[in-house]
């Protein structure tokens, strides 16, 4: 199934993306390095600034840095390809900022009294596991998991655009973005499991 961000939408990236990591890895900055500054820089506005309500802010500063990982990616390739080491920490650091900010919001939401919002965060927060999980397990078993309607950053991108929207004052637009991303997160969660099931069908008892 086709992704939300289409090709050509990622090829547009990638134009704007590439001077960028030519220029860090010509001034000696790794993919490692530049995979843990933008998990900071995620934390720093899910927990810094999001938890406590600066929503406009904090979506602006995780969007920001969540999209260092389409740089870290890129470096890696024009260096020669990702390390197993620099895989596995982009993996980790991957789920340890998505539990931020899902965390944060649901935090937020509960401090305001949301509950049907604080729902939605942790199902978001649950499911978007379980997405990386499914891929993960079925990789290591040797079966290839690439499917899905929405990859990270889109997951990123649509609760940062609901972020936004409420706090330039829009009624309800975060709580509808986090029930729209754990509607997608669990057919995910399902399509990948559907289609690890063919594949394994195909390939008989081992």
């Amino acid at each position: 199934m086709a992704k939300i961000f289409q090709v050509s939408a990622r090829a547009g990236m990638t134009r704007v993306v590439e001077p960028i990591a030519r220029g860090l890895l010509r001034a000696g900055v790794t993919p490692n390095a530049v995979t843990v500054t933008g998990t900071l820089g995620v934390l720093v506005g899910a927990l810094g600034l999001g938890a406590r309500g600066h929503l406009v802010a904090g979506a602006l500063v995780v969007t920001f840095f969540a999209l260092t990982d389409l740089l870290d990616g890129t470096m890696a390739r024009m260096s020669g390809g990702s390390t197993r080491f620099g895989a596995f920490l982009d993996s980790s650091m991957d789920r340890i900022a998505d539990s931020a900010v899902f965390g944060a919001v649901a935090y937020w939401l509960a401090t305001e009294g949301d509950h049907a919002g604080t729902a939605a965060a942790l199902i978001c927060l649950a499911a978007g596991g379980l997405v990386s999980y499914v891929k993960a397990r079925a990789e290591g078993l040797g079966m290839t998991c690439n499917v899905g309607i929405a990859e990270r950053t889109e997951r990123l991108l649509i609760v940062g655009v609901g972020g936004l929207l409420t706090g330039f004052g829009v009624p309800l637009a975060l709580e509808i973005a986090l029930w729209l991303l754990a509607a997608v997160s669990i057919f995910t969660v399902g399509q990948r499991m559907a289609h690890v099931y063919r594949q394994a069908q195909r390939v008989g008892p081992q």
